[in-house]
């Protein structure tokens, strides 16, 4: 862990300023960018670790920067953060390989936690059994949830997933909770990606 850096990727100097200072905090080296294509510019040289990026950026986005590195054979683990409205941006992201997103504002311990998560070897996590587990706690979903459910992972806000269903947004918000007591997910990420890992 030690030996590897964070790369951090956002156009907001006080967002890398303020990601640096909490890696720093927390005992991990960071490498900061304006840009992605700054990065992609010193991609070669970089050192092996994480990338931690936003979506949202002057000229190339975190998604195509995603794509980009996909298209170059990168094993960088990525980490994407969005705002709200980017959430199915980011659902997107999650289908192009990007490991976690974290939505704004996200608390620092979530970020830590998705950083190490990202450097565990591959061989250690037991995707088998989870997608089992998985599974079997969505199949265990009402058919009006896993409505919900899909409009969630689409990125939908309540009241539009109300309209589609001709239900109120506050039913929706009750769906919606019970969605994520009965998969245990603790955020929208975390109930993202578990949708994902089942039907990937």
């Amino acid at each position: 862990m030690t030996e590897s850096v964070v790369h951090v990727i956002d156009d907001d100097e006080a967002m890398r300023q303020s990601l640096a200072f909490l890696l720093d905090t927390a005992g991990l080296s960071a490498q900061t960018y304006e840009s992605a294509q700054q990065f992609l510019d010193s991609v070669d040289t970089a050192t092996a670790g994480v990338i931690v990026t936003d979506i949202r950026m002057p000229g190339m986005s975190g998604l195509e920067l995603v794509r980009r590195l996909k298209s170059m054979g990168s094993t960088y683990p990525v980490i994407m953060i969005t705002g709200h409205g980017d959430v199915p941006l980011a659902v997107e992201a999650m289908k192009a390989g990007v490991v976690d997103f974290l939505e704004k504002p996200f608390e620092e311990d979530a970020l830590l936690t998705a950083i190490r998560n990202a450097n565990l070897p591959a061989e250690t996590s037991s995707q088998d059994p989870e997608r089992e587990r998985i599974r079997t706690i969505l199949e265990s979903l009402s058919p009006r949830e896993h409505e919900v459910l899909d409009g969630v992972v689409e990125g939908k806000l309540n009241k539009v997933i109300a309209h589609e269903l001709g239900i109120s947004p506050r039913t929706v918000e009750v769906y919606r909770a019970n969605v994520m007591s009965k998969t245990g997910a603790r955020g929208l990420s975390e109930l993202i990606r578990m949708v994902l890992l089942v039907r990937s």
